[in-house]
């Protein structure tokens, strides 16, 4: 069986960031990534707990204090790479077929976001 690890990020309105991971059953290319695109905000964005993928911007929160003026709801994908075996650590979020589901079942054929 064959797992993707998709990376995402926070980056808040000072640039300081946070990053994730998720361990997704299946072959999840760059392709899938543009092919996602027309349910993100402005084509890249979105906000997790909408799909059910965990928050980062709490990260943030955390290590400064709590939330402040910066923060936001925004988060981006970034590369996805075949999975190693240390990988295998994390626990499975889902398959494939099921985030882009996700994505597709929000409708986000947004072409702004409110920032």
């Amino acid at each position: 069986m064959i797992f993707t690890v998709l990376k995402y990020q926070y980056r808040d309105a000072g640039n300081y960031k946070a990053y994730g991971e998720l361990l997704i059953e299946g072959e999840f290319t760059n392709g899938d990534l543009e092919a996602l695109a027309p349910y993100l905000y402005d084509g890249e964005y979105f906000v997790p707990e909408e799909v059910g993928i965990p928050p980062l911007q709490p990260l943030l929160c955390e290590d400064f204090g709590g939330p402040n003026e910066n923060d936001h709801d925004w988060h981006a994908f970034e590369c996805p790479r075949q999975s190693h075996s240390e990988d295998m650590k994390m626990p499975v979020w889902g398959t494939k077929a099921e985030l882009i589901q996700r994505f597709r079942d929000k409708n986000r054929k947004r072409k702004t976001c409110k920032r």
